[in-house]
């Protein structure tokens, strides 16, 4: 059986506030990703807000893209989101040794 070619993956993890979601799937799609995964999710840091304790709810998109598409995925994120200012959110890169179950063009 002949070897299929190797694409390098990687996985951008973002976590914003809840409702932000969609706007990191746009930023990724139009900077060439496919779309994206989103899951709730909630902070670890507990905020109090009239004496009450709130764990503020977060959505996080994971993003598979093919590795030499990582870096310019990641600046449209950055900017549509402004996540260089404080409190908008964070976004890393995840290398991949192997990616199964994806469709190939």
């Amino acid at each position: 059986m002949a070897e299929a070619k190797m694409i390098e993956h990687k996985l951008i993890v973002t976590i914003v506030n809840k409702g932000k979601s969609s706007k990191v799937v746009r930023a990724s799609q139009s900077a060439g990703a496919g779309g994206g995964t989103i899951l709730d999710g909630h902070g670890a840091a507990v905020q109090l807000m009239l004496g009450f304790s709130v764990e503020p709810e977060k959505e996080i998109v994971l993003t598979l893209v093919e590795a030499h598409k990582a870096s310019g995925v990641l600046d449209a994120i950055v900017k549509e989101l402004d996540l260089n200012e404080p409190n908008k959110g964070i976004s890393f890169v995840i290398p991949l040794d192997e990616v199964v179950g994806i469709r190939r063009e």
